[in-house]
């Protein structure tokens, strides 16, 4: 039997990019996933060589292994606003430099939104745009994840078929890869509540784009009923998706020798025990209950 997948948390990058690692292993995770820099601002100073040598020394005293890094939220490769885009295109630059620079294996982010100029034009940018900032930052060590989104307003990225022609229009293929978020894909009409079910999403994401591009999932339960196309992501067991589906994808993806990341909300119990260790000693219940089950 095959060791535990990678599984992890997002992480706090206060008082350190290398924090977010210890906080990960004090936690018990493989795998984390950290912002590289301040998520609301537009602006960060630049990395220090001292930062970076005590990120990536903290990460050989951690084992974490790989790291995922989400980009900016305020970051849209569709925006329709001059100053917004060019905006977004610095950052996403200076975001996968920084990722390259600190060995970070993955940087996840969300396509963009098209803001009403429409699918094909919007897919058109993001792709043009990807190429544009991958030309001139020609990462060693990271690749990009699109992510799948949830198709709330006009957000891109929300059918297979809209990331597969994004990535196929940038020509840099070799650079990108896709992180399917179990929400996302639940409420934008991806059904995976039995297992049949759950095989033909992944055999329609492999027709699609091609599971060897499928790098992360974002595992988290949805606040909101199935197709409702809104983001609200809940506590493993506790929302719409539930336990039985989740356990259906995690045998699915198995196999891939995938990295697993929880984004569920930053809660405590009331007795004082942080959420994050609840969710993750329930996904690895579901984990060993599915492979049981193979």
């Amino acid at each position: 039997m095959k060791s535990m997948p990678r599984f992890g948390v997002h992480c706090s990058i206060a008082g350190g990019l290398h924090k977010a690692l210890t906080e990960g292993q004090e936690l018990g995770c493989k795998s984390i996933q950290l912002f590289v820099a301040n998520q609301r601002q537009w602006k960060h100073p630049p990395l220090t060589d001292q930062q970076i040598l005590t990120f990536k020394t903290t990460r050989e005293e951690t084992g974490i292994d790989p790291i995922v890094a989400h980009s900016s939220y305020l970051i849209n490769l569709g925006a329709t606003v001059p100053d917004t885009y060019q905006k977004s295109l610095i950052a996403l630059a200076d975001e996968l430099d920084r990722c390259d620079r600190l060995g970070i294996e993955y940087l996840v982010m969300h396509p963009g939104s098209h803001l009403g100029q429409g699918v094909k034009a919007g897919i058109s940018q993001i792709a043009q745009s990807l190429a544009n900032v991958l030309n001139q930052i020609q990462p060693e060590n990271t690749i990009i994840l699109l992510e799948t989104t949830a198709g709330q307003g006009t957000n891109l990225g929300y059918r297979f078929e809209q990331l597969a022609e994004i990535i196929n229009q940038t020509g840099m293929e070799d650079y990108l890869g896709v992180c399917l978020d179990t929400c996302h894909i639940f409420a934008a009409g991806y059904d995976f509540s039995t297992p049949q079910k759950c095989g033909e999403v992944f055999g329609a994401f492999d027709s699609t784009i091609g599971l060897n591009r499928l790098k992360v999932i974002h595992v988290n339960d949805s606040k909101t009923e199935f197709g409702q196309n809104k983001d609200r992501h809940e506590h493993i067991g506790q929302g719409k998706i539930g336990t039985k589906a989740l356990s259906y994808l995690l045998k699915q993806s198995e196999p891939m020798d995938l990295t697993y990341i929880l984004e569920t909300p930053k809660d405590v119990t009331p007795d004082g025990i942080n959420y994050d260790r609840i969710n993750l000693e329930l996904l690895r219940k579901l984990f060993k209950s599915a492979k049981k089950s193979s």
